[in-house]
């Protein structure tokens, strides 16, 4: 019994110590630590069961390296593909790889197949943008051009790869890591990489170059746009072949691509038409149903031909084909995916592309004479097939050079070809450097060729011999334009600076302005407003209805093109605008408003949408005016302070925020700096439009929120409608100009002017001296002091002359605006004291009787003769208006208006080339005053 006790207390000892290591056990830690840095961890060790930090460092690492390569690279206009493709290829064993520890610290082996993953899910993402890209409209309207070029430019390049691909195939064949294939299917990869083109990238230097509405631009996309189709299909097959295990079963993987295509085209797209036309998402842009519905179709897709043993990046390319361009739904759904795609996925996909080449391959004098053979037969095969096909369609020589060259891209969708040989193990790690090589020079090369080919006056010279303006050396062969409209009224009626082509910059925010300005110039017209007949009873005098009671052809209507710039941006969607531009140009909003407006007030009126980089907005509307034969260019002034247009026009922005020195101001001093002709800068403040209000406090409403209570309510009619113009005159070249364009403006029966002589050479003259602007601190504007100096005889003349020309003005006012127009003089020694005093009196007075709003006209270059710079200091100093400095672009006396807050508009003119500035003429008395 007792042994029976021991034995039962023994295996209870042992059942108890047993068991303590698993209370022990429990009652410790029952999850991982997760306080990371905070108890000591390394957050760039890679563990499987956390990927995504170490995929955060490596996507940071990547993102940044390439925004910081693309920088120095877009100063000499290189597409941000080259950027990746390099920054790719530092980060991997090629240099940064080289550093002991770098790779197994930022890209560990087993973090390469989340990186992949990532990098796959994007590049899928960006072959549906790439498909959705490609306009087929543009293949069809202009398919024996692309035809030819297109067939050309591949069947070369194709033929010469197949022939080095020999050599490549018995050199490099034997390396490891490669499946074995025949010379067949070798050789078809090698000559698809050869022949393939980059679309997109060939598309953003187009764009760049602003090539894309240019013959050659035209010839170039749509040649592009086959090539790309076929050059993905021969891709298709290599890789079906790759993977196949038998002849038979390529040809089965083959037809059911097939298959797959019709049933896209034939049941698929019309469906999905069908629903974006009853989601309202062709006409309104897409909802994100739609936008979810097409994700599901890519990844549908992609999966498909990805287990058919297709590559799935097909099958995403095959739904952006399908996408339809009506309404413009392809840009807008772009606009709504590229983003992520091209800032995010992208660098990811070359940054694993680069992991992959090694330069240090590169070591034997054979390998490198391969390299230039590739780079030589890509580049030779291309240039030679697109330039004879070019050639062959009546492009000349130049244009034909052109073709060539920017068919030779290869970029973005090389290096995907060549990722594709290198998963499908048909290209070594020897190999695929070498075609990266090529890529990137053949890259690199396009956009300095064709800017060297086919340089910008060059293409203006062939414009104007296909026109039949000029000879082949330059000849002018046409009659002058203004003889032309003018042949039947008298030569003396016909004044230098007569406006009759008025070119408009287009913006949102000022279209209410601009209308009620441009109004002005139509009002002088004559029998706009008749009464209708009956079309049966005018056939009798149909000869008679271009002619006055007296017989006289009556003077033609004033001519206005309005031009808007939208911002071209890196993005996708603003490169596919630029290349739909006609599109874009019939449905842009404020294009058409103009045209509606055009049509009510009977003025003949054209508009355009041009898509350019902010840093050519002054180049595009200079040459613009050059191309429209204008007169005149009327800019507004952004009344949100920003140049590009943005969506925050109801936000209230300070007056000082609006003339600060900037894109706007800088914009300005470039144009006028440089314009073909005259020119007028308005600023608004309520000329025409609904006076503007105290901003309130927010308000929400139903939908957002609204920075007024005003929203709603009807604005008060103006019942009297007219406009009273101020004008000082100093004198010199841009106050002739402006003198001029005041008295154009008072033809108009709603318009009353005061022109007012400042006359400061009488109080010189009783003085004995005039005011010279003396520096006291040079790195202080605001320290300039006046002095006095002697009146120099040159002085004495210019402001005589200037004298005489406004007297000679005033003489010969027409009889019919000596009732509205005044012509005034003030003596002064302070010219801007005294000028504004009697404008804020006009003002006043004006504001007293309700007017449409008033405008206050200066000339530009007033004030260069009279030294106005130190009295304009010192009143802007004396009521604390130094903020205003940044609109030094426009003078002195118009920074002077616009930093005393004068509640009038301003119209700023600046003479033309030959009317003071850069010409002869009257600005040549004027100069050695400026």
């Amino acid at each position: 019994m007792a042994s029976t006790i021991s034995s039962l207390i023994a295996t209870a000892a042992s059942h108890t110590t047993s068991v303590k290591p698993i209370s022990t056990a429990a009652s410790g830690p029952r999850a991982a630590h997760q306080a990371g840095i905070l108890e000591g961890s390394n957050p760039s060790k890679y563990d499987s069961k956390n990927p995504i930090i170490i995929f955060i460092i490596q996507a940071g690492i990547i993102i940044i390296f390439c925004r910081v390569l693309h920088f120095p690279l877009s100063k000499i206009r290189q597409p941000r593909v080259i950027a990746e493709i390099i920054g790719g290829i530092l980060l991997g064993p090629s240099v940064f790889g080289r550093i002991p520890g770098f790779t197994d610290a930022i890209f560990p082996p087993a973090s390469i197949p989340t990186l992949s993953l990532a990098a796959n899910l994007g590049l899928v993402l960006f072959l549906f943008l790439v498909g959705l890209e490609v306009d087929m409209r543009l293949l069809v309207s202009n398919w024996r051009i692309a035809l030819s070029v297109g067939a050309a430019g591949m069947a070369l390049p194709f033929a010469l790869g197949c022939a080095i691909a020999y050599g490549l195939y018995h050199e490099f064949r034997e390396e490891s890591g490669l499946v074995p294939i025949s010379f067949g299917t070798y050789m078809l990869f090698v000559g698809v990489a050869m022949a393939i083109t980059a679309f997109p990238v060939l598309c953003r230097i187009l764009t760049e170059l602003k090539l894309l509405q240019d013959r050659v631009g035209v010839v170039v996309l749509s040649a592009g746009v086959g090539n790309d189709v076929i050059g993905w299909i021969l891709l298709a097959l290599c890789v079906a072949l790759v993977n196949a295990g038998s002849g038979i079963t390529a040809l089965y993987v083959l037809l059911t691509c097939i298959a797959y295509i019709l049933l896209l085209v034939y049941a698929i797209r019309p469906l999905f038409l069908w629903t974006l036309r009853k989601s309202g998402s062709i006409q309104n842009g897409p909802t994100q149903s739609m936008v979810g519905l097409t994700i599901l179709m890519i990844l549908a897709s992609a999966f498909f031909t990805g287990i058919i043993g297709v590559h799935p990046i097909f099958g995403a390319f095959l739904i952006g084909l399908i996408c339809p361009h009506d309404g413009g739904f392809a840009i807008k759904l772009t606009e709504k995916i590229e983003d992520l795609v091209t800032v995010f996925f992208l660098p990811l996909y070359f940054a694993l592309s680069g992991l992959s080449t090694n330069i240090g391959l590169l070591d034997t004098g054979i390998t490198w004479a391969y390299v230039v053979g590739v780079i030589a037969v890509a580049f030779v095969g291309k240039f030679v097939g697109g330039t004879i096909a070019a050639r062959m369609c009546k492009m000349v020589w130049r244009e034909s050079f052109t073709v060539g060259v920017m068919m030779s891209c290869k970029g973005l969708v090389e290096l995907i070809v060549l990722n594709i040989g290198l998963q499908a193990k048909i290209l070594s790690q020897r190999t695929f450097t070498i075609f990266v090589v090529m890529a990137l020079v053949t890259t690199f090369a396009t956009t300095p060729l064709t800017s060297a080919l086919y340089p910008p006056w060059y293409r203006t010279k062939l414009a104007a011999w296909r026109r039949g303006d000029i000879d082949w050396d330059g000849n002018n062969l046409g009659q002058d334009r203004a003889s032309m409209d003018t042949h039947t009224i008298p030569a003396e009626k016909q004044h230098a600076s007569e406006v009759r082509r008025l070119l408009v910059y287009l913006r949102l925010e000022s279209l209410p302005s601009l209308f009620a300005f441009v109004s002005l110039l139509a009002e002088d017209r004559p029998g706009g407003s008749s009464s209708r007949v009956h079309p049966r009873r005018t056939i009798a005098k149909a000869d008679d209805r271009s002619q006055g009671k007296d017989g006289a052809i009556q003077e033609g209507p004033l001519q206005v093109h309005g031009l808007r710039m939208l911002e071209l941006t890196d993005r996708l969607s603003s490169v596919m605008k630029d290349s739909e531009i006609g599109d874009v140009s019939t449905k842009d909003p404020v294009v058409n408003s103009f045209h509606s407006f055009g049509q009510l007030k009977n003025l003949a009126i054209s508009g355009d949408v041009e898509i350019v980089p902010e840093g050519s907005y002054a180049d595009v509307l200079s040459r613009s005016a050059v191309e429209q034969g204008s007169d005149m260019v009327l800019l507004p002034w952004s009344e949100d302070g920003s140049l590009s247009e943005t969506d925050n026009t109801t936000i209230e922005q300070s007056k000082q925020h609006i003339f600060e020195d900037g894109p706007q101001s800088q914009f300005m001093a470039y144009f006028l700096a440089k314009s073909p002709c005259q020119t007028a800068v308005f600023i608004n403040n309520g000329f025409g439009s609904q006076t503007k209000r105290e901003p309130r406090g927010l308000a929400r409403l139903e939908k957002k929120v609204s920075l007024g209570t005003t929203h709603g309510l009807p604005s008060v009619a103006v019942i009297d409608r007219h406009h009273h113009v101020f004008f000082p005159f100093y004198g010199g070249p841009d106050d002739r100009a402006a003198l001029r364009f005041v008295l154009r403006l008072a033809r108009s029966p709603s318009v009353t002017a005061t022109i007012l002589f400042v006359n400061m050479l009488d109080p010189w003259l009783k003085r004995g001296s005039s005011p010279e602007p003396t520096p006291n601190d040079p790195s202080d504007p605001s320290s300039l002091t006046t002095t006095s100096t002697d009146i120099t005889e040159a002085q004495i003349t210019f402001f005589e002359q200037e004298k005489a020309f406004w007297l000679q003005t005033q003489d010969a006012l027409p009889a019919d605006l000596a009732t509205r127009v005044l012509f005034d003089t003030v003596l002064t020694e302070n010219p801007l004291q005294d000028t504004l005093a009697r404008a804020q009196s006009e003002m006043a007075t004006s504001a007293a009787i309700h007017s449409a709003g008033d405008l206050i006209v200066l000339g530009r270059g007033s004030g260069s003769v009279g030294g106005f710079r130190a009295e304009m200091l010192g009143l802007l100093k004396q009521a604390r208006k130094m903020k205003y400095l940044g609109s030094q672009c426009l003078g002195e006396v118009a920074q002077m208006f616009i930093g005393m807050e004068v509640e009038a508009s301003l119209l700023v003119v600046r003479a033309g080339h030959g009317h003071g500035h850069g010409g002869g003429g009257e600005g040549e008395r004027g100069k050695e005053y400026v």
